[in-house]
């Protein structure tokens, strides 16, 4: 068996559900042990749920979502006057992760059978750090994930963070590569990894990606001491955790659970719709997209949106399923089996796309982090965003993602943001890097877009009007782009780590890597 049954995993998963660092209660009733085989599968399940409540956060903060017709008293996510509320749950969900993969690099050190397992939850490990600094600059590292022995862990900075996730990484590929080279071949994980279902290659090339997104991110703030790749390079094709979705009670796909339909047919959050900022990079007003604009949008060119904030009447209302479900069948019970990013309830969960890893690679190259053509890796990365967006839940295609990314780069052909000849400066040839991602990004993994956003400025907002910036209409913000820095540390930390606690301001507290 390739995968372990999902019933499994959401089994483990309440076993574990309440490991948060912060946690002092113990059940005598509970295991005291679990074995890495069914912590890992569950684990990994986990990390898409954690993603999905990232994609959120990031499609609200980021441009690619407004509020929807019917809906009000959306407060703080229009003004940006955060409390510690507001998205609080991002901490808990990601620490208590960390607990699971944790607690497998715990159980296989020094065992050199577990070779595999040990190294696959190290660089797990090092993904949801970096959400966690990514969306909140400093945030316990070193005393974290110490159980009851350390309950008020201390804040490291974010930039010293990155620097110790980078050589987390290097050990996690050294040890996959010592098991590789072992005369007794390390028990294999191939049926307890619902992410490359044991494929140690993807692996070392995931961790390469993931320290290639620290480096670029952090490029000219932190100096990393080992700059180098594994020669298996980089991520190529999308790595998808799918431990056997399907329409049943608590084994949908999260994405689809949340914007599309519940597993009995009843539609999902309906308080949302696409931003008018974001249709603009498909409908012709910035830029001319209608192969992934019809794979993405219900009834697109006609998809209702709205600019964040505007309340007044006459704003849209979400048809059931929502209008980033393109599928023209709106009975949940019979949906899916669709494009874009709500793809269906079996559909695997996008950890790292493909495309992202592309353009990674060509600002990489653009950085001289790594050597390399920043003009083919930036037209496969659109190629890579094509393919995803007409990727159906059963791996093939719905149309010709490459020949229509061809097309698409042709009838842009006077945009510097898609003809890359036209980028003639570096910093030309950087914005169109990161607003292709943007555009990539979009409902597929909305808060990496968001971090690119703060960290680069692009795609460029300025003005008023809905398609030239995504700002909310009633923001409270004092930025020159009325948009927030950051959210705010969440109120168990103030109540629990008071002592340690660091002190944000939604409006003027940076990320360390921010612009």
């Amino acid at each position: 068996m390739r995968k372990l049954s999902i019933v499994i995993c959401l089994f483990v998963a309440v076993l574990s559900s309440c490991n948060n660092y912060l946690d002092v209660n113990k059940n005598p009733n509970a295991p005291t042990a679990v074995t890495p085989e069914l912590v890992l599968p569950q684990a990994l399940t986990a990390t898409a749920l954690v993603l999905n409540n990232y994609n959120t956060y990031g499609s609200q903060l980021g441009g690619y979502a407004a509020n929807a017709g019917g809906y009000g008293g959306f407060n703080e996510n229009v003004s940006y006057a955060f409390t510690p509320n507001n998205y609080s749950g991002l901490w808990a969900v990601t620490y208590d992760n960390l607990e699971d993969y944790q607690y497998i690099i715990n159980q296989t050190a020094d065992v050199d059978a577990d070779i595999y397992f040990n190294a696959a939850a190290r660089i797990m490990r090092v993904y949801d750090f970096q959400l966690l600094v990514d969306t909140y600059n400093n945030v316990p590292y070193t005393d974290a994930l110490k159980g009851a022995d350390m309950l008020t862990p201390t804040y490291d900075k974010g930039e010293d963070i990155y620097v110790g996730l980078a050589k987390e990484l290097d050990d996690a590929i050294t040890a996959i590569k010592t098991g590789q080279a072992a005369s007794v071949a390390p028990a294999a994980i191939d049926n307890y990894d619902v992410l490359f279902g044991g494929d140690m290659t993807s692996w070392i090339q995931l961790a390469n990606t993931i320290k290639l997104r620290l480096m670029v991110r952090a490029n000219g703030k932190v100096t990393f001491s080992n700059t180098s790749f594994d020669p298996a390079g980089f991520l190529t094709t999308d790595a998808l955790i799918n431990p056997g979705y399907t329409r049943d009670n608590n084994k949908q796909n999260p994405l689809w659970n949340t914007w599309g339909f519940a597993y009995n047919g009843s539609a999902g959050n309906k308080a949302w719709i696409p931003s008018t900022f974001i249709l603009a990079f498909y409908d012709g007003t910035k830029l001319k997209d209608p192969g992934r604009g019809a794979k993405m949008y219900y009834q697109f060119p006609s998809t209702g949106t709205n600019q964040l904030g505007f309340e007044s009447t006459g704003i849209p209302k979400s048809p059931d399923g929502s209008f980033w479900y393109p599928g023209t069948e709106r009975t949940g019970t019979v949906a899916g089996g669709s494009t874009g990013a709500l793809k269906g309830p079996d559909a695997g969960y996008p950890l790292f796309t493909a495309a992202e890893s592309y353009f990674l690679q060509a600002e990489g190259a653009l950085n001289n982090i790594l050597t390399g053509d920043a003009k083919a890796l930036f037209e496969s990365g659109i190629t890579a965003s094509f393919e995803y967006v007409y990727m159906l839940p059963n791996g093939s295609y719905s149309g010709t993602p490459d020949a229509d990314a061809a097309s698409y780069i042709a009838s842009n052909s006077t945009s510097r943001l898609v003809n890359f000849n036209l980028a003639t400066t570096t910093e030309q040839k950087r914005e169109a890097i990161v607003t292709q991602k943007y555009i990539a990004l979009n409902m597929v993994n909305s808060h990496e877009g968001w971090n690119e956003y703060r960290r680069t400025g692009y795609p460029v907002v300025s003005g008023t009007a809905a398609t030239t910036t995504f700002a909310s209409t009633v923001s409270q913000s004092t930025r020159p782009d009325r948009l927030p820095s950051r959210i705010l540390y969440p109120a168990s930390e103030i109540q629990y780590n008071p002592s340690n606690v660091e002190t944000a301001d939604s409006f003027n507290s940076l990320i360390f890597w921010a612009k």
